[in-house]
């Protein structure tokens, strides 16, 4: 089978387009015994206690399987089958508690422990430093039935995300309303087209609607009939809960109350066992932040300072619902469409008017010349295997020579969960095997609309955001100089500054030199005005009070849920104290949105959903330093963006993100530039 077997293929790049489910059993009973030889070969009493020596036997074994499994999962993600999602879940524990005894090993751990840290490079020491910690979390100190406990916690926590993920994939998959073109009435012609052409597909007459964003959100917006809008919003609010239409109608197993009680449960538990309080005590362990309180006391101060604003929000659209959309007791399925119409009586511009403006080819080729300008790299089209027709593959490489590569996988479709994220094909590594250097490879993954009419797809300008933010992470991952693996790119920062070059990117969303070389109307060509972008940037800071809020909602109800175990197992309860003291706008008492919040019951935020408001602080900072350096033609310095590529993206995680922070900026991070760039400031 190996021979033939795509997953044991590590020549290059991974091979999607032959990948079976069927293969991944084999390839993991090759790979884990493997990994398994190599452990017990380092950990040999004759094995020398040397870090290249270590690297060069478990590292190179490991890494095969990380890639492998990556390839996988990577799959499970994006082109779900049943077939798939079978081969995936049965494989699933047998990784998982590879990983757990290899993080958990007292005779590894001991190794590391007895390498002569001044035989090491400054890379090397800080991965070291990173890795005896991890050792320390990971349970290498527990002994006899506090170890077992905690590999066999770990085993069960993957089973239950993985169970919490597909339920939020399958129930959004999974609902559908057929609706007349009458009760969409308002909403944009692009979204009218993909919804008759998806009921069509079905030979049904009408319109077929989903809950995937490119259908959902402009609903939302745009449709005046605020039934129409109800059915959504419940159907959308409730997913993967007891409140659903399917729960109710008798598939119970898609519910994830048990699901998030048994996640909370399980990490409070594993929390003691190495001797924390609380899980939140765990996650900070690794993160910039010092403690939970400091964080809460984070949020609460940038939730005081966001309430008066917010509250003005609230009031500006109740005023304008009562005198202008006769609704004089908004629900909250209303208030996105109040929000929209206000925006545009306000600013005499709406976001349908601005999407034509940004056709997919045309966004991109604009994100890949300010990335080639400011970093001095360049991009074009490259040849990999790909898992859908869609998927694009592209290098980047600098003085001729390649710096990293990267599959970008722009459109929603089913199968595919919904969201955008970056995800590391390999590392950046100068391989101790072979000494041979491997480039980076990155994975960019949005759900925009896909193409309609032959005509090429259509972002929001929220799209465009979003893959600029996608790019920035890729970024940090492929334009790294480190050569050591654990500290390339991305890995081994910290978590709470993993999103600084993600969210700097997103300014340039907002820059007219960046974007007028980025729009062209799908009919006629025309760049976008630079009137109709002045009101896109008078309309910047609509109601950034309200957001702020929300992401703080979210930020504090993480933090507690995994700052007092007991109090976590009512966790709506937990959501509804959060809201009383910060939301200005109530949810419904059936609202469910814990039930699909991936990223910390599925998806590595947990107890560091903080981590964006956090970054933000850095980020809006970091370009604070391009707005006070820019050219008289409105251009972006390069010598700041070579800086900032040289202090932040090309060191990656090889020191403290606030050492690399302070490299570039001179001093640390301040709130003022977050809060202006919000119109939050006493300037506004």
């Amino acid at each position: 089978m190996s021979l033939n077997n795509p997953l044991l293929d590590f020549s290059n790049h991974p091979l999607f387009d032959v990948i079976q489910p069927s293969h991944i059993a084999p390839a993991l009973d090759q790979l884990l015994p493997a990994a398994d030889a190599a452990l017990e070969q380092v950990t040999a009493a004759d094995f020398p206690t040397e870090w290249k020596a270590i690297a060069s036997v478990l590292d190179v074994a490991t890494e095969k399987l990380s890639r492998a499994w990556g390839a996988v999962s990577h799959l499970h993600s994006v082109a779900d089958t049943p077939e798939l999602r079978a081969a995936y879940t049965e494989a699933l524990p047998r990784v998982t508690e590879f990983y757990t005894r290899l993080g958990a090993d007292e005779r590894l751990y001991a190794k590391y422990k007895a390498i002569d840290v001044a035989s090491l490079n400054a890379e090397q020491k800080h991965a070291h430093t990173l890795a005896m910690r991890n050792f320390v979390l990971s349970g290498a100190e527990l002994v006899g039935a506090a170890k077992e406990r905690f590999a066999a916690i770990q085993e069960r926590q993957a089973e239950v995300s993985q169970k919490f993920s597909e339920n939020v994939l399958d129930a959004t998959d999974q609902w559908s309303a057929i609706v007349t073109a009458d009760e969409l009435a308002g909403v944009p012609d692009d979204v009218l087209q993909t919804t008759r052409a998806a009921a069509e597909k079905d030979g049904v007459a009408g319109h077929k609607l989903n809950l995937k964003m490119p259908c959902y959100l402009p609903i939302m917006q745009f449709a005046h009939s605020s039934a129409l809008r109800e059915k959504l919003y419940r159907a959308y609010a409730t997913r993967a809960s007891d409140q659903s239409e399917a729960v109710q109608a008798g598939k119970t197993e898609q519910d994830n109350t048990p699901w998030v009680k048994e996640i909370l449960a399980l990490r409070q538990e594993e929390s003691q066992l190495l001797g924390y309080a609380n899980y939140a005590e765990v996650s900070l362990a690794a993160k910039m932040a010092q403690s939970p309180a400091e964080v809460m006391a984070f949020l609460r101060d940038l939730a005081k300072r966001a309430r008066p604003y917010a509250e003005k929000d609230v009031a500006e659209m109740r005023a304008f619902a009562a005198e202008h959309l006769n609704l004089q007791d908004p629900q909250p399925w209303d208030w996105p469409y109040i929000g929209e119409k206000l925006k545009e009586a306000r600013y005499a511009f709406s976001e349908q008017e601005v999407k034509p403006y940004f056709t997919a080819p045309k966004v991109l080729a604009g994100l890949f010349k300010i990335v080639e300008t400011l970093f001095e790299v360049s991009i074009r089209r490259d040849d990999a295997p790909v898992w859908h027709p869609a998927v694009e593959f592209y290098r980047i490489e600098r003085a001729g020579q390649l710096v990293g590569q990267f599959y970008l996988d722009p459109g929603a479709r089913a199968g595919k969960r919904g969201g955008a994220w970056m995800d590391d094909v390999r590392a950046r590594w100068l391989r101790p095997d072979t000494g041979a250097l491997q480039t980076p490879v990155a994975h960019l993954v949005c759900n925009f609309s896909e193409a309609v009419g032959g005509k090429p797809p259509l972002l929001t300008h929220d799209d465009v955001i979003t893959l600029f933010h996608e790019c920035g992470h890729g970024l940090h991952h492929m334009l790294t100089q480190v050569n050591e693996r654990d500290v390339s790119g991305i890995s081994g920062v910290e978590w709470d500054a993993v999103e600084l070059p993600s969210q700097f990117m997103e300014n340039f969303c907002w820059e007219w030199s960046v974007l007028r070389h980025m729009t062209a109307h799908v009919d006629t060509g025309e760049p976008l005005p630079r009137a109709l972008f002045d009101k896109m940037l008078a309309a910047k800071n609509f109601q950034s009070g309200l957001q702020t809020l929300r992401q703080i909602e979210f930020s504090l109800v993480d933090m507690l849920l995994h700052s007092d175990g007991e109090k976590a197992q009512d966790f709506m309860q937990v959501l509804r104290d959060v809201r009383a003291e910060v939301a200005v706008l109530q949810s419904p008492a059936w609202g469910r949105t814990l039930h699909t919040f991936s990223h910390i019951f599925a998806g590595g935020y947990a107890a560091g959903y903080y981590s964006y408001k956090w970054a933000e602080v850095l980020s809006a900072d970091a370009y604070a330093a391009f707005e006070e350096t820019v050219g008289a033609d409105g251009e972006p310095s390069i010598d700041t963006g070579r800086r900032y590529r040289e202090t932040i993206l090309e060191v990656g995680g090889s020191r403290p993100a606030m050492e690399s922070f302070k490299a570039f900026r001179g001093r640390e991070p301040q709130l003022d530039a977050l809060l202006r760039h919000q119109g939050m400031s006493a300037a506004h």
